[in-house]
Parts: C-alpha cells; sequence; structure tokens
C-alpha cells in the first residue's frame, strides 16, 4: 500500500522463534523489510515474570537459536549479525542498500531485561520483599 515506506520490525529472539518463517514469504515477495531481532539466548518477559514472582526458580525459558543472520542468507535475504553497538548503525545502512528482507542479529546481555532493570534486580527486589 505504501511501496515508499521503510519497514522495521523490532523482535525477540523467542519472539521471532514463533514466527520467523514468514521471512520467507518477504523474500518471495521482495519485500524490502529489516529485521531487528535482539537475542539474548531466553523468552525475556516470561523470565521476568518469573524472577519477579519465584525469583530463582527458572524453568524453560532459555533458548538454543540458531545463527539467525544465516537464516536470512539461507532463504535469499541479507543478514548479519551485531555484537556491539558501534556495529548496528553500518550495518543497518548495509541492510537498507541491500534492497532485500534482511535481518540485522543483534546479540544482547541477557541480564538486561529492559533498559532500566537488570535480572539480578528483579531477583535480588523479589527476594527482599520475601518472595
Amino acid at each position: 500500500m505504501f511501496p515508499d515506506r521503510t519497514v522495521v520490525c523490532l523482535a525477540g529472539d523467542g519472539d521471532f522463534l514463533m514466527n520467523g518463517q514468514e521471512f520467507a514469504t518477504a523474500v518471495q515477495y521482495e519485500l524490502p523489510l529489516v529485521v531487528i531481532l535482539l537475542d539474548n539466548g531466553m523468552y525475556g518477559t516470561i523470565r521476568m515474570h518469573q524472577e519477579r514472582e519465584y525469583p530463582g526458580r527458572v524453568s524453560a525459558t532459555m533458548l538454543k537459536n540458531p545463527d539467525f543472520a544465516a537464516y536470512a542468507r539461507a532463504f535469499g535475504g541479507h543478514g548479519e549479525r551485531v555484537e556491539t553497538t558501534e556495529e548496528f548503525a553500518p550495518a543497518f545502512e548495509r541492510a537498507m542498500r541491500s534492497g532485500k528482507p534482511a535481518i540485522l542479529h543483534c546479540l544482547v546481555d541477557p541480564e538486561a531485561i529492559t533498559p532500566t532493570t537488570t535480572l539480578t534486580q528483579l531477583r535480588e527486589k523479589a527476594l527482599a520483599a520475601g518472595r
């Protein structure tokens, strides 16, 4: 409907694993979207709730992830691994210039559950509250 607009998707690794097959459709129809895939190796929201309500009692939230950049390339898209903040802007520019559906596989510290909170802080607060 708006082919001149840039489409950017922000997805966590767990989120993307639930519907990543749709990337094949984007490649099939040559839709030049950019997926910024934030990989912390877990179902982060579920883990956050576990630590807040049941501190230290983690269950079934860790993920064994593929190389998501290779996943993008396997379908014929553009894929890059981003390990540092400094690498992000140039990788994003390359993804945009590729004209292909792209995945930027961004590695994120699993402790950083929100921009202002860590899993350890959540756990310690819950334990201090007697949970």
